[in-house]
């Protein structure tokens, strides 16, 4: 009988789960460092669903004339063929010596029986679960930062989300950059400092002062916003997306922060930002507000003839929508 590979710390099966690209990566690197520090010489083979042939992976499974440890990583299951599934069944149902198998999968009901098979033979399962809320990407940003043993305020995070994007590779990159190139706390002067002309280049500090009824400068914002390049298609976007916040923080009712953004999947320092900029707006200026971004999206979009103008004249209906200024 083969007893499947063994080393101190991985079993001989790994399955990489999920669709954060990002996590996926560091799972998978994290894996073969340690294989490789128990077995330096370990020999990695890579195959990709997309160009598999069968009987590759018996093949590259069997003995060697001059032996070794072998790990093979099988990358995207989710894509693979019936040839390639049912090879790595053959593979679990005969495990072979000195042999690891790594499968990344990132979602889907393709190569089930193999996910199954893989969980049943006692496989360590790595998750990597998608970052798509905004409070997914506060998370995902401290915890970087904790990870590296730095502290960073919350308007840090914010600002370096506003300042970067929402791309998980960039946010993980920039907040690599911050902790190799600064000492200390991370807050949001630092970021500043690092990002500053993103920031104000931005949607986000357009949006916010529209909302605050400032409509001065929100139109200086804007114009040095399309100054520097940006298009008008994402600024109206993030005056959207601010507006809505409001709505849902606003119909919300009572709570602390943490529990509000965990019902609303938004980011706490968005609960408490939503809370400081609704002061005066009503249901019926929301609603005008609404009305005027959406007016502006059709026209950046193609259906107007001048998309800065029509982002100017939103920024003026927010304002003048808003009570109490």
């Amino acid at each position: 009988m083969t007893i499947a590979a063994t080393a101190p710390g991985v079993p001989a099966y790994v399955l990489i789960s999920g669709p954060e690209g990002v996590l996926a990566e560091r799972a998978l690197a994290s894996t073969l460092e340690q294989l490789r520090a128990a077995h330096p010489d370990i020999e990695v083979i890579r195959q990709a669903a997309q160009t598999y042939s069968a009987g590759e992976v018996a093949i590259h499974a069997s003995p060697s004339l001059f032996g070794g440890a072998k790990v093979i990583v099988v990358q995207d299951l989710d894509e693979a063929a019936e040839e390639l599934q049912t090879d790595l069944l053959d593979l679990l149902a005969a495990p072979a010596e000195d042999v690891w198998l790594v499968v990344t999968h990132k979602s889907g009901a393709r190569g089930k029986k193999v996910l199954d098979t893989l969980k049943k033979s006692g496989a360590r399962v790595l998750e990597c679960p998608a970052i798509k809320t905004d409070r997914d990407k506060s998370d995902f940003i401290t915890h970087e930062f904790r990870a590296a043993r730095r502290k960073a305020t919350p308007d840090a995070v914010r600002a370096l989300i506003e300042a970067v994007g929402k791309d998980v590779r960039e946010l993980a990159a920039a907040a690599a950059q911050l902790v190799a190139d600064t000492e200390g706390v991370i807050d949001e002067g630092v970021v500043q400092r690092y990002h500053g002309g993103k920031v104000e280049a931005t949607g986000f500090r357009v949006a916010d002062a529209a909302v605050a009824g400032q409509a001065g400068e929100a139109l200086r914002l804007l114009r040095h916003a399309i100054a520097t390049g940006v298009d008008p298609v994402p600024i109206v976007a993030v005056l959207a997306s601010q507006l809505r916040m409001l709505v849902k923080v606003g119909s919300a009712g009572r709570g602390s922060s943490a529990q509000l953004a965990k019902s609303l999947g938004m980011a706490p320092w968005q609960v408490d930002k939503a809370r400081r900029s609704i002061n005066g707006w009503d249901a019926e200026g929301l609603g005008v507000a609404i009305q005027a971004v959406a007016a502006a999206d059709f026209e950046v979009k193609g259906g107007g003839r001048d998309p800065v103008y029509a982002v100017e004249r939103a920024i003026l209906s927010i304002t003048a929508a808003r009570h109490g200024r």
